[in-house]
């Protein structure tokens, strides 16, 4: 499952001028579009942001939309590639229970889930966006799948199981104000002992 990094609620102090590197820009777009929308995400925005000249951004990027294929790799990576390789070296079990509890990491997963639902806006409006959105899906979702497979399931109900286990993650992300601590927690046993059931 690929699904999800965080940034700090507040835009970091930019480094020195001369120090800034694409990760930077790519962090104070990946702010911006959080806090803000994909609207606001322009060179000139950014750039009042990290404190510098526009000009300065193109020693990084040739243009705008260079940036933005950059944010979407950098969401890539942090939510779901990072998330995986953390994993993989643990039983198929253990992942997907881990997999439940990781709209539980506190203000990591809040972050997480605030990028990830700006980025689904963003989606519903842009090519690029959605392209990412629906490959990155498909990933976390062929990789849940693939756990169920090494327990035994066959293919088909694999599928089945890992679309309830990626589709319980992403609402309980959106909807973590819902119910006691408790009942989140009795939620997620409920999910986890539904899905690992024989």
């Amino acid at each position: 499952m690929r699904t999800i990094s965080t940034e700090a609620s507040e835009v970091p102090a930019p480094p020195a001028k001369s120090q800034l590197t694409p990760a930077d820009w790519i962090a104070a777009a990946t702010h911006v579009l959080r806090d803000k929308s994909i609207d606001a995400v322009r060179v000139d925005v950014l750039a009042k942001v990290l404190n510098v000249t526009r000009g300065s951004f193109y020693w990084h990027f040739k243009d705008r939309n260079d940036l933005l294929e950059r944010v979407l790799q950098r969401w890539r990576d942090t939510a779901t590639e990072q998330i995986i390789q953390r994993f993989e070296k643990k039983p198929p079990e253990q992942r997907i229970c881990e997999f439940l509890t990781l709209p539980f990491h506190g203000q990591t997963a809040q972050n997480a889930a605030s990028i990830e639902l700006a980025i689904r806006a963003w989606a519903r409006r842009g090519a690029l966006a959605r392209q990412a959105v629906e490959t990155i899906d498909s990933d976390r979702l062929a990789y849940i799948a693939q756990c169920f497979s090494e327990l035994g399931f066959s293919p088909e109900e694999a599928k089945m199981r890992a679309f309830l286990v990626y589709g319980y993650m992403v609402n309980e992300s959106l909807l973590r104000t819902q119910g006691s601590e408790q009942e989140r927690y009795a939620r997620r046993a409920f999910v986890e002992r539904t899905v690992l059931a024989r």
